[in-house]
């Protein structure tokens, strides 16, 4: 949801594949407008879905995107999104599946339900410190704090020191110090616009990435024929959540109802931001999602529940303790 810059070391590759590659920053992130979001979304929850805050969160985004594809005249499309990204595209092939060819979600947000059972606060065996800070962050996250926003309380030079920190902890494969500056650039400026888009996140999640409107029970009725999922193998999402999506599709299958076709790509020596961190593994699942046939040898592994994919997910820091 930082914006489009994300996908800058995909895009000539897959260009090679698909006869038109779009890279979009959603309305109110990256260097799309950026309305006010609080007068276009209701903070408090209301009885009418159009005005509850999760339902007009998502409209504000899908309707948008919507309004971008008719006037590109675009009739269909493979649709591919990337953490909230990866949420809200689920959100648009709902309402809009006409208009989906194939979904394609690389680490998606906001797919498992919450198990109350692993809430940290709840068990006795988490250090205090760590509650603390836990606690800390659910009571900002209620007050409607972001990242940008405390970005942007603190003096600028701190707030860049503390971006191009993220950049050089989150992403030591750019070892490019050029590199590294334009990510930061790009970083810091969308930060210091602003806010917009980014007031979505605590409408639409619960803290710890956990969504109000879970995916995993909205994807098996999508009127869409093919879903993808691709996790990196030390992804911070858990990969049981596309699994579990996979799992109940085929059951849906078997027993003669519709549901969507759904793989799930593993791409190794990465973590969430799989699509900087092993952009040729990246690349080919989303070639191969999209129907394709990808070139070279950087192929992802492809996973069904239980078998082999614990092995290859077992660096992710937030994976299910019951797999």
């Amino acid at each position: 949801m930082n914006g489009s810059l994300y996908f800058y070391r995909n895009l000539l590759g897959l260009a090679k594949h698909f006869s038109a590659i779009y890279s979009l920053d959603q309305l109110g992130w990256g260097l799309s407008s950026r309305p006010d979001f609080d007068q276009v979304v209701p903070s408090g929850e209301k009885s009418s879905d159009s005005h509850c805050p999760i339902e007009a969160s998502e409209n504000f985004f899908v309707e948008s995107l919507e309004a971008w594809r008719k006037a590109h005249s675009i009739e269909r499309m493979n649709l591919c999104g990337h953490s909230m990204g990866g949420y809200l595209s689920v959100a648009y092939a709902e309402r809009y599946p006409q208009h989906v060819d194939r979904l394609i979600l690389l680490s998606p947000v906001g797919v498992p339900e919450q198990d109350p059972e692993n809430d940290p606060l709840s068990k006795p065996d988490v250090p205090l410190r760590f509650k603390v800070l836990f606690g800390t962050f659910r009571y900002l996250w209620s007050r409607g704090t972001t990242p940008g926003s405390f970005a942007r309380s603190i003096p600028q030079s701190q707030a860049r020191s503390m971006i191009d920190k993220y950049v050089e902890g989150r992403l030591p494969q750019v070892t490019c110090s050029n590199e590294r500056q334009v990510l930061g650039d790009y970083l810091f400026h969308s930060a210091m616009l602003p806010g917009s888009g980014e007031f979505s996140l605590n409408r639409i999640l619960k803290p710890g990435a956990y969504a109000r409107k879970p995916i995993v029970s909205r994807i098996p009725n999508l009127e869409v024929s093919d879903v993808s999922f691709a996790y990196g193998q030390y992804d911070w999402m858990d990969s049981s959540g596309g699994l579990e999506v996979q799992r109940r599709c085929e059951e849906m299958r078997r027993s003669g109802k519709e549901a969507p076709k759904v793989e799930v790509f593993g791409v190794s020596k990465a973590g969430h931001m799989l699509q900087i961190e092993n952009w040729e593994e990246t690349n080919a699942a989303i070639i191969l999602a999209g129907g394709g046939k990808p070139d070279g040898s950087h192929l992802p592994g492809r996973f069904t529940e239980g078998i082999d994919e614990g092995r290859f997910f077992e660096g992710s820091r937030f994976r299910s303790s019951s797999k």
